[in-house]
């Protein structure tokens, strides 16, 4: 029984350090608080799991897992695999919005090319018609 009781103090204690990190990480502004929300979502979840000594058995029977530490794995899985979607969109995103502002770019730099040194511009031109 103190060896439980010891296991469980100790979770709590990771789960309290890595929800505290998780905030400090947010507050110094090196993450932001939409990314960090699975994260603190997650950590919530564990300090949940850690207090109730009796929720992961609860869960693992739930969901028909025998060997309720399996359970906390898979439901570690899950987290993870959710966090990573988030984190393959939100590059996708940037990806796109990268592309999107280098054609810009381009097209700003050729204007503004034309502008100074039209003559050259006017020469060139020509002679991709001609093409």
């Amino acid at each position: 029984m103190v060896q439980i009781e010891r296991i469980q103090h100790i979770s709590i204690a990771l789960s309290l350090l890595f929800l505290c990190f998780i905030i400090e990480l947010i507050r110094r502004k090196r993450i932001k608080e939409s990314y960090a929300l699975l994260w603190f979502v997650s950590a919530i979840v564990f300090i949940g799991l850690s207090v109730w000594r009796h929720g992961l058995e609860r869960l693992s029977a739930a969901i028909g897992i025998a060997y309720p530490p399996a359970a906390l794995l898979l439901l570690a899985v899950g987290v993870l695999f959710l966090i990573l979607i988030q984190y393959s969109i939100i590059i996708s995103k940037l990806s796109s919005e990268n592309k999107r502002l280098s054609q810009e770019i381009a097209l700003l730099r050729i204007t503004l090319e034309k502008k100074i040194f039209p003559r050259k511009h006017t020469a060139q031109d020509a002679h991709d018609e001609e093409s």
